[in-house]
């Protein structure tokens, strides 16, 4: 009977996905080269010169910089601005203080773009339950896509470099921040909205007055997700030229070199650590504020 059932499966003629794809792509590249082209063109240097005009400061001042943040987003305690200075010591004593900032760049633009378009998409989502349906398979595909899936298109329309990294990156890292706006704002209190409408308050009185105010610790809480999706996309994405700790990394891994690997590994890692307790003492903050 099994067998029956393999003969028949086997005799079904092979449905034709790939090159269709192929060709979606390619029209998809040739028809919207108006946008691609100048991309490619000015904003991949912009972000080589932003890496660079970062690896221009003094490291001895970034690494005082950090450790003032720490010390004053922990309510001036010495533990994280402690970690932090080591940390950003042991990565320098490394020499690999340039990759740290490529690392860097790429995070900050990506988590940036992914905030920036993340809201307001998290906010439409919120006031509208068919636009939550619509969307909701959409993020859904985002999360579950394995990650190397995402450099394809990526690479296909922007080349290789930090640009494609980039845009890979901020894909995949957009979700949390689209899911946890309009979780937060969906949980603000009726009362308190209705309150607020009841002393004559507009749609964008409410939005940014009230809701957007008391929905704001899940906001954080989606933004550092956001961000440490970015940060682990840094091995990915230096698949497809990507600068930084994940191309030493790779490197590492194609020649089997155990100990380089291990060391940009831990310069990940310490990166992870700094930019994680940053998020969270921030958003900690934000809330006892409120």
């Amino acid at each position: 009977m099994l067998d029956q059932v393999l003969n028949i499966l086997d005799r079904i003629p092979k449905i034709p996905i790939a090159n269709p794809v192929s060709d979606f792509t390619d029209w998809i590249e040739e028809t919207f080269s108006f946008f691609f082209e100048p991309v490619k063109e000015h904003f991949g240097p912009f972000l080589e010169d932003v890496s660079g005009l970062l690896q221009q400061i003094p490291p001895l001042i970034v690494m005082i910089i950090v450790a003032v943040l720490a010390f004053f987003l922990t309510g001036k305690r010495f533990g994280l601005a402690t970690f932090s200075v080591i940390g950003l010591i042991f990565i320098y004593n490394q020499e690999l203080w340039p990759q740290l900032m490529d690392t860097f760049t790429l995070v900050v633009v990506s988590s940036f773009f992914a905030v920036i378009i993340g809201i307001p998409v998290g906010i439409v989502m919120s006031k509208s339950n068919i636009v939550q349906n619509m969307v909701t398979p959409i993020l859904d595909l985002m999360q579950t896509m394995p990650a190397f899936v995402y450099l394809i298109p990526t690479a296909a329309f922007f080349s290789i470099g930090m640009l494609p990294g980039v845009f890979a990156s901020l894909i995949f890292a957009m979700p949390p921040t689209i899911r946890l706006t309009n979780l937060g704002i969906r949980q603000v209190s009726v009362e308190l909205v209705e309150a607020s409408e009841a002393f004559g308050s507009t749609f964008y009185q409410r939005l940014f007055k009230v809701e957007l105010p008391m929905a704001k610790k899940t906001i954080m809480a989606g933004i550092n997700q956001t961000v440490m999706l970015s940060l682990s996309m840094v091995v990915i994405a230096s698949m497809i030229g990507a600068p930084g700790l994940g191309r030493e990394v790779i490197r590492s891994l194609q020649r089997a070199d155990v100990g380089t690997g291990f060391v940009a590994g831990m310069g990940i890692v310490i990166l992870a650590i700094i930019i994680d307790r940053f998020t969270q003492n921030l958003n900690r903050q934000k809330g006892e504020n409120a």
